[in-house]
């Protein structure tokens, strides 16, 4: 049984242990899941700022060369002719180089159309563009108002430019269009240059790129950084067939604005559309491309409409989404790590707390056994003092016949009075122990009348129908219950003078259970209603006693269901009431 107890008690060490463990290790993971989160968010913000600030410069750049273009246009305007009739292609091939342009066309409009009439480049001629939106828009405004009402785009007077992109005329570049027309001529002026020869040395010295590179080089964690069109990467890349049956990219469509897209998961168009419409963070753990990684989808909003992105029916996007996709084995390896320091500070508690788990379990048997082994030695000890009194008292019960017999023919009756009157007391106390019905109380009683006598203590004692009395409690128990307790009225009463040393013990049967009463002269008998009298280690008698008196007999009584408690029915003294039941 005792091995089973142990077993039991070692096993649910473990599993407390193991469930203390399991919710270390998940409370730990959700840290640093919220760590990297915050980290992903801090970079995240960072990212945007830069990526704001990197934009907005190369808006800005892109608005010089805006400025550059109309400048050109004016330059090309006083050049050539009025009429578009009277101007040559050799003539705008000759002005193209000298003013630094890619090349240079002039557009017509004709009754139904606005086509590029004369152009530095063959491939250009006789394009019509009615189905370039909003650019055909922007042609038409500039012939009837000279001014463009287009949203987006830089606009100057007498001049609009749309931002860098591919165009159906040469698929194989980007460039950047300028349309100048002030009225003085019939055609529309539009040099052009490229975005390699312009804007591609600051972008890749200043540009988004060129942060996103720095920043992925800077953080071990980070796998990649992209800047997502919202509005057209659920559509995927925009192209267009031109009249030459190339293929025409769209740049200021395309749904990935800047960075790369190479962690791809099913869910991201989903968790794009959610960052981008409730404008709130987006977070998926995933296993992409082999590897467990983090990704965040983070809104950001565009204050000032741009020519840069665009959604699929040209017009500026409001937002985009910035995607960071984090190493997920960092935080594993660092789990992994405190999960092996865990484990070891757990093995080295778990071995220390069997042990002393083992030394206090071995300590308090040993205590119980002495005290055990105490209690039945006090049990025999006043068990052999009763019997030893009832032989002694058959032993000289002839002695004291003999002297009656003495005192009666010497005719001395007061003499034989007061011994008749004291050998009749001693028999009937020694008689009213006998007939307790219980030899451990009987001998209790006994061994405390005996120890009463030096100690100058009145210690009355009162038994009523316990003849058959079955309490159900061992022997022991009851001589350790009665017997500290008596003890206990003992050593506070004295502390008093003689005539006031008094000690009550009456005991009786009741209405399912037997009630004993203890009580005993004290004059503080009020300040003990608050004090722990029950606790382990509590005296009210100085250093030189344990504390432990009362808590066994606490003890022994809740062992048998029975309740114990402390009564003052009369001044300066206490009582202790004890009830078993049967």
């Amino acid at each position: 049984m005792r091995r089973n107890v142990w077993l039991l008690a070692i096993i649910m060490i473990a599993v407390l242990l193991g469930v203390n463990n399991t919710i270390y290790y998940f409370t730990t993971k959700d840290s640093l899941e919220d760590s990297l989160q915050h980290e992903l968010e801090s970079v995240a913000r960072q990212i945007e700022i830069s990526i704001e600030l990197s934009r907005n410069g190369a808006e800005e750049y892109e608005e010089q060369i805006g400025r550059e273009l109309r400048a050109a246009s004016i330059a090309t305007e006083f050049a050539l002719s009025p009429n578009v009739e009277d101007v040559s292609n050799a003539q705008l091939v000759e002005l193209a180089k000298k003013l630094d342009m890619v090349d240079i066309t002039l557009l017509k409009r004709t009754a139904d159309n606005i086509v590029l009439y004369k152009s530095s480049n063959p491939k250009e001629l006789g394009y019509k563009t009615n189905t370039w939106k909003p650019w055909y828009q922007a042609f038409n405004e500039l012939f009837d108002k000279k001014d463009v009402s287009i949203d987006w785009g830089q606009r100057l007077p007498n001049f609009w430019t749309g931002p860098f992109e591919f165009s159906t005329t040469e698929t194989s570049s980007v460039h950047k269009w300028g349309y100048y027309y002030d009225g003085t001529t019939n055609y529309i002026l539009d040099p052009y240059v490229s975005y390699d020869d312009r804007q591609l040395e600051y972008d890749q010295a200043t540009g988004v790129g060129k942060l996103i590179s720095e920043t992925l080089k800077g953080n071990n964690t980070l796998e990649e950084i992209t800047v997502i069109n919202p509005a057209t990467f659920p559509l995927g890349q925009k192209n267009t067939i031109s009249n030459h049956g190339e293929v025409v990219k769209h740049k200021t469509q395309n749904p990935i604005i800047s960075g790369t897209y190479t962690f791809k998961h099913q869910d991201d168009q989903a968790n794009v559309k959610l960052a981008y419409e409730k404008n709130e963070k987006v977070t998926e753990d995933a296993i992409i491309n082999g590897k467990h990684v983090m990704k965040v989808f983070i809104p950001v909003d565009v204050h000032q409409q741009v020519e840069s992105m665009l959604d699929e029916k040209g017009n500026p996007i409001n937002r985009y989404v910035l995607s960071l996709v984090a190493d997920y084995g960092i935080i594993q390896n660092t789990l992994d790590k405190q999960f092996v320091n865990i484990a070891i500070i757990i093995a080295i508690v778990t071995v220390l707390s069997l042990i002393a788990v083992y030394w206090a379990v071995t300590s308090y048997r040993k205590s119980k056994d002495e005290l055990a082994r105490r209690a039945q030695e006090t049990y025999l000890e006043e068990m052999n003092s009763l019997f030893q009194s009832i032989r002694s008292q058959r032993h000289d019960f002839v002695n004291h016949v003999q002297t009656i017999q003495s005192l009666a023919s010497l005719g001395r009756t007061d003499e034989l009075k007061v011994y008749a009157s004291e050998l009749t007391g001693e028999i009937r106390q020694l008689n009213d122990i006998i007939n307790i019905g219980s030899p451990a109380i009987a001998a209790v009683v006994r061994s405390k009348l005996l120890l009463a006598e030096p100690l100058k203590v009145d210690f009355q004692t009162d038994f009523e129908s316990l003849n058959k009395l079955e309490l159900g409690m061992k022997s022991l128990d009851m001589t350790r219950l009665l017997g500290n307790l008596i003890d206990n009225a003992f050593d506070e009463v004295v502390k008093y003078a003689e005539a006031e040393r008094m000690v009550r013990l009456s005991a009786s049967q009741k209405d399912g259970y037997y009630e004993f009463i203890i009580s005993n002269t004290c004059h503080n008998a009020e300040e003990l209603a608050d004090k722990p009298l029950f606790q382990a280690g509590y005296s009210s008698k100085g250093n030189t006693h344990s504390g432990l008196g009362l808590h066994i007999v606490k003890s022994i009584v809740e062992q048998y269901k029975g309740t114990i408690r402390l009564a003052i029915s009369e001044p300066n003294v206490v009582s202790f009431i004890v009830k078993i039941p049967y």
